[in-house]
């Protein structure tokens, strides 16, 4: 773990291994296969020219030449026939034995295109669904960060597809009274109901501190003059009205910290320390950072990768949330999505995070 969507040119991809969707031959071909071979220069197709082709299914590793990886891995996917011809088994072995030559060759970061989803017919949904499934169970027994690469807006078109009732509900909870939209003189883009897609989807490249500041950020659009409305809307508590406190007073009084209730959790559960940040898609370095600080201050999509990951109910969600200093919000985008799968009771990390990237959103983890 963990695994992240992006959308971006795979020959850009900083990572140890990338995997090229390639033909039989191995000697290069249009869409992926071709822009692998044009980025990696001439060396990449002669050292291909010695590996005597490569059967559907099976894969190749060569170096990457011009490329910013250190491998490349050649794989051969299934053409469509509906279906009948053993194409899910063949697919899914892409995926496999590509991510055990990353492992082999002590690999940390690989990043996949969305193998025969382009002129080999595969439909992209189906594709998408074998791709997830294949790298989620290897990566239950390994260490390894993989990405899955949709350059294709159709490919992310066939994701958006699957969350037909997520986004009814969106646009309920998101739904602005007429009223409070003339008083503020927002409109639909103003009060965050519409975002167009970023150009660069790779949030996950991110450091965990970075992430924080584009999460709170991206998707509720505000100038001074509505903060100033928003924050005179609240009267403030006269400070007469707090009892004086020392600061020693103030400091035997701290509560239970985040890693401190995330580890009681995590113990109550029965989980091990492996088992909860794979489920979490959390890297295990982040992991150990957080273990050995109990003071430490997560994203927040990493402590709500860590609420899904055990599981909580929403709040408990809200409450772990609220010892990182968030707090779940309807101004968020995100904050619904997670909260709609809370709320029907799916933790699965992948499928959130399938449905974020669907609606152009950060993604749980780190």
């Amino acid at each position: 773990m963990p695994f992240f969507y992006v959308q971006r040119d795979i020959t850009g991809m900083q990572v140890d291994a990338i995997v090229n969707a390639a033909n039989n031959s191995l000697l290069g071909g249009g869409g992926v296969d071709g822009a692998i071979h044009a980025a990696a220069g001439s060396g990449l197709l002669e050292e291909c020219a010695k590996l005597g082709g490569c059967r559907t299914g099976e894969a190749k590793r060569t170096g990457a030449y011009r490329l910013p990886c250190r491998y490349v891995i050649h794989t051969v996917g299934p053409v469509w026939h509906g279906g009948t011809c053993g194409e899910p088994e063949l697919l899914a072995a892409c995926y496999r034995n590509s991510l055990q030559i990353a492992a082999d060759s002590a690999c940390e970061s690989v990043a996949f295109p969305l193998i025969s989803a382009g002129v080999y017919g595969y439909p992209k949904a189906q594709a998408i669904r074998v791709a997830v499934d294949t790298i989620g169970a290897f990566l239950q027994q390994h260490d390894m960060t993989v990405y899955l690469v949709l350059y294709d807006s159709g490919a992310i078109g066939a994701i958006a597809e699957r969350f037909g009732a997520l986004r009814q509900w969106l646009g309920d909870a998101l739904q602005v009274p007429p009223a409070a939209r003339a008083a503020s003189g927002a409109s639909g883009w103003k009060m965050g109901l519409m975002k167009p897609r970023r150009k660069n989807s790779v949030q996950a490249q991110q450091s965990d501190d970075e992430r924080d500041s584009t999460y709170a950020c991206e998707d509720a659009v505000c100038d001074n003059a509505d903060m100033d409305a928003h924050e005179a809307s609240y009267a403030l508590r006269p400070l007469a009205s707090v009892p004086a406190l020392t600061l020693d007073d103030m400091l035997t009084q701290l509560d239970e910290s985040f890693a401190q209730m995330l580890f009681r959790k995590i113990d109550e559960r029965g989980m091990t320390d492996a088992q909860c940040y794979k489920k979490a898609n959390i890297d295990r370095k982040l992991f150990s950072k957080i273990r050995s600080n109990p003071q430490y201050r997560p994203s927040k999509t990493t402590a709500l990768a860590f609420a899904v990951a055990l599981e909580l109910p929403l709040d408990e969600t809200r409450e772990l949330l609220g010892k990182a200093g968030y707090a779940l919000s309807h101004s968020y985008r995100a904050d619904l999505i997670v909260e709609y799968f809370i709320r029907s009771g799916v933790y699965d990390v992948m499928r959130i995070n399938e449905a974020l990237f669907a609606f152009d959103q950060t993604l749980l983890g780190a």
